[in-house]
This record gives C-alpha cells, structure tokens and sequence, in this order.
C-alpha cells in the first residue's frame, strides 16, 4: 500500500515526531511512505533516513492561534493551488491513502482526493471556531476517517465525521533505558514549544513562589519557538523577563529529549485548558520521571491522580506552586512511588508497538472504506 503523508510543518512538534514514529512500522508492513510538507525543517531528512520520499508543498506561512484577514485571503487563494500539487503527488505515487496531519491541509487534500483514494485524518490539538468548521467541511466533503489523540480532541469533530468513523489512538513512546542524573539539588523542568499554550508564564511565577522554600532548586525550560510564529517569539521575550533573578535556565529546542529528562526530578506540565495529551508526558512516564500537571484539556485521559502523576484541578500558578511544594517538600517518596507506577502503564498502555499497531489498523480501515 503506497501512503501519501501530508503535514502542516516541516519542524518538529509533537505531531511531526508521531508521524516519523510510524514510518518504520509502515516499512516493516511492506508499505510505501511519501511526505510532503511546506518549509525547510527536519520533517524531509529524518523521513528519508527511515526509508520515505520527501516533497515539498506550498502551505503558508500563516500566523499561529488567531487568523489575520491577510492569512485567510492567503489560504483562500492558496488552497486550489496546494489541491493540484496535492493532486500531482497522488498520482506520482500511486497513492491508495492520504494521511493528513493537521488541520491546514485538510480542504485542499479533500478537493484534490474527489474520486480519489480515500483520507485519514490525524487530529492532535482541539479544533474550534473558523479551524473546526473548515475542517469538519473537508471531512465531510471527503468522507474522511479520523485518529484523534484523545476522547478531548475527538468530541468536536463527531458532528463532520461521525462517531463510527473516529478511533482514539493515544501516542506511545519507547520504553527509556536511559541512566538517571542524580544530584544534591533538586531539577524542576518543563519541556515544550515555547507557546501560550503550553504555560511556562505559570510555571515561572509558580516558581518564583516556590523558590524561597527551595533555595537549592534549579529550573529549566527546553523548548523554542516553533513554526515561524511572531507571537511565540513575544512569549519568549516574556519569560525571559519573568525568570530574571531566578535560577532558571532556557536550554533552547532539544532534538534528544531522554537527554533533558534524565536530568530532571519532576516534571511540570502547566498546560493551557486548549492543551490536548502532550506527548512529553508519555516520556517522562517511560523516563521514570515524575509529572505534576494541571487537569487541562486532555491531559486527565492520560495522568491518573496520586497513581500515574499529580493533576492540579485549579489551574493557578499559586495553586501550581502549592502542589509542587507539597511533593517534593511534605512527600517526596510519593514522587518516586508514582513515577514508577507511571514508567509500568508507559510500558503496557503507551507503547510504541501499541500506537503503530492501532494507526496502522486505523489506516487499513481507511483504506478499504
């Protein structure tokens, strides 16, 4: 079966690695991988080094989380043009399924696979407002089937797509081997794009609170600014300014993750309501790396409170500074009980193995529809 990727970005988030996870299964399947994305990241190398074919598309660039009326024109305008190139690469590759990763895609995949091969759409954040509409029109224009990353992501697509034709595959990660750094001072981090959204303001000002009681703590942020966003690029310059006189430090984006995570105690995820199961949670399970996160968006489908992680219902970064205080100061040996309950369910419900099985099920599904 020859698979035609088709993703949004060319750099690598969290959606960008899911895809590249499924690559070897693909060839391990006997199947045929091509991927098409806009710009020049990381995506095109790394899928040629796991045995794909790399295009580029012409998608963008478009301001991240709110649409100007100069990018919707843009879109308008592009879409018919990304349709044909679409439509083109089809036909190269004799395409029997259309993988779409990401919403922007979606209407100019749907107008280029009219009479065509059918469409699986992989759905990793919330949709809402003018991105749900216009993608829930391209899912019913093509009748597409789609893998969504949690029950919090797939509620709002039921209406285009319809219950039957939406599997909720969550990631899996690989099981982490890797030697844990233990040192006399306590290493808290948050590891994410540099984005609202993932909610390092709150983790700073929580730490801030936080840092008179643990005067030997260090903190880090690894991650950057993805995707060409002038706004992300703002937010940055925020929290630089917020962690002034503290003992933070910004790492930048890290390739390796295992390397950032075998480094920290506890893991923050202080993620926006909008957030839908960040990947780096599963890491940390299988890093055996404990995680402290607020109940937002879709994170509680994966973080079990007091048995797999720590789940803040107030989403403060008083109440964020009071949870992290309670753990490491009042019971730290609770930490280490969860993080190794939370490296087992990484192991048995979060596998790698497990992911590409389902999204390879989910693909043969599509196919044959």
């Amino acid at each position: 079966m020859n698979i035609l990727f088709l993703d949004q970005f060319s750099e690598l988030g969290g959606a960008q690695r899911c895809l590249l996870d499924l690559l070897p299964a693909l060839a391990g399947a006997g199947w045929s991988a091509h991927v098409a994305a806009p710009g020049d990241g990381e995506l095109a190398g790394q899928a040629i080094a796991l045995g794909a074919t790399a295009d580029r598309i012409a998608c963008g660039p478009y301001a991240s989380g709110h649409k100007t009326p100069g990018d919707l024109a843009r879109f308008a305008m592009g879409t018919p043009r990304l349709a044909r190139e679409i439509h083109a690469l089809i036909r190269r590759y004799d395409a029997d399924l259309i993988y779409v990763n990401g919403p922007r895609l979606a209407p100019a995949a749907a107008l280029a696979a009219r009479k065509g091969p059918p469409i699986l759409f992989h759905a990793h954040s919330l949709l809402d407002g003018y991105p749900l509409r216009l993608a829930g029109w391209s899912l019913q224009l093509a009748r597409a089937a789609v893998v969504a990353s949690c029950r919090f992501v797939a509620r709002p697509l039921a209406p285009y797509a319809g219950q039957s034709r939406i599997r909720v595959v969550y990631n899996g990660v690989r099981q982490n081997d890797s030697p844990h750094y233990t040192t006399s001072t306590v290493r808290i981090g948050v590891i994410g794009r540099i984005s609202p959204e993932k909610g390092q303001a709150e983790f700073l000002r929580a730490v801030r609170l936080l840092y008179p009681d643990l005067p030997r703590g260090k903190f880090l942020i690894c991650g950057g600014p993805l995707f060409s966003s002038a706004s992300a690029l703002r937010y940055a310059a925020e929290l630089e300014a917020l962690a002034k006189d503290l003992p933070v430090e910004f790492t930048g984006w890290k390739q390796n993750i295992d390397s950032v995570l075998s480094t920290l105690d506890l893991l923050v995820v202080p993620s926006a309501s909008v957030d839908a199961t960040p990947r780096v949670i599963l890491e940390a399970f299988a890093a055996g790396v404990p995680v402290i996160a607020f109940a937002s968006g879709g994170i509680p489908e994966i973080v079990e409170h007091n048995v797999t992680g720590f789940l803040v219902e107030q989403r403060s970064h008083e109440a964020l500074a009071a949870a992290m205080r309670h753990w490491l100061l009042r019971e730290p040996g609770r930490l280490r009980e969860v993080a190794a309950c939370a490296r087992l369910k990484a192991g048995s419900d979060f596998s790698l193995e497990r992911y590409r099985q389902q999204v390879l099920e989910a693909m043969q599904s599509a196919a044959r529809s």
